[in-house]
């Protein structure tokens, strides 16, 4: 089981205070709209962001009132909203390079195979589509066998055809990743779609369920 409670004061007139338990397997979808907390849930559970509160993942304790895990000591891949690939490196570098600093390495050929970027592995950020640069990130993120992977509206700033895209090939990868995903989404169809539960928060909080 995955369980949080996070409460912190962000700003003068919003205040995170979530708390929640799900099985450690499957999709879970935050959902809410802009502003309502679902990325500050998002990077409290990757450690990037420090909140008061607890977190545990299957009984292993990643933070609590006297214990915080940093980031980089948490088996997590992260996909942000538009892609994070390093400029300077083709696809195939930033794939080794998250090998490299992953210690613990997946299936490399399966990976691309699956996210379909075999082609790519040559290319530099720069010159890939939004959804090839975001089949690129899931590769990355998952090349380094995360016990947890975390994705932040990965489809936002993608056109209608590349969304279809990349939903047909988020249900295979989620399927046999084998690992809890938390996603963060405004769509609620998107989140019907992908996701086996939705936590939906507004300013904050969580309002259902």
């Amino acid at each position: 089981m995955i369980e949080a409670a996070f409460t912190d004061r962000l700003g003068p007139d919003f205040t995170l205070d979530v708390a929640f338990t799900v099985p450690s397997s499957g999709v879970t979808a935050l959902l809410g709209a802009s502003g309502s907390g679902k990325t500050s849930v998002l990077r409290a559970l990757a450690g990037l962001d420090r909140r008061q509160g607890t977190l545990s993942v299957d009984g292993e304790v990643w933070q609590s009132a006297t214990a915080f895990v940093p980031a980089h000591r948490r088996r997590i891949g992260y996909v942000p909203q538009t892609q994070g690939l390093l400029p300077h490196l083709t696809v195939g570098g930033n794939l080794d390079y998250a090998s490299r600093r992953a210690g613990a390495v997946g299936d490399r050929a399966d990976i691309v195979a699956r996210t379909g970027i075999a082609s790519l592995l040559d290319r530099h950020p720069k010159s890939l589509s939004g959804g090839e640069a975001q089949r690129a990130s899931v590769a990355r993120a998952l090349l380094g066998q995360p016990q947890m992977l975390l994705m932040d509206e990965p489809l936002s700033a993608l056109d209608t055809a590349a969304r279809a895209t990349m939903l047909d090939l988020l249900e295979g990868v989620f399927a046999a990743a084998a690992i809890p995903v938390f996603y963060v989404t405004h769509d609620a169809a998107e989140a019907e779609r992908l996701a086996a539960r939705t936590i939906r928060l507004d300013r904050g909080r969580v309002v259902a369920v």
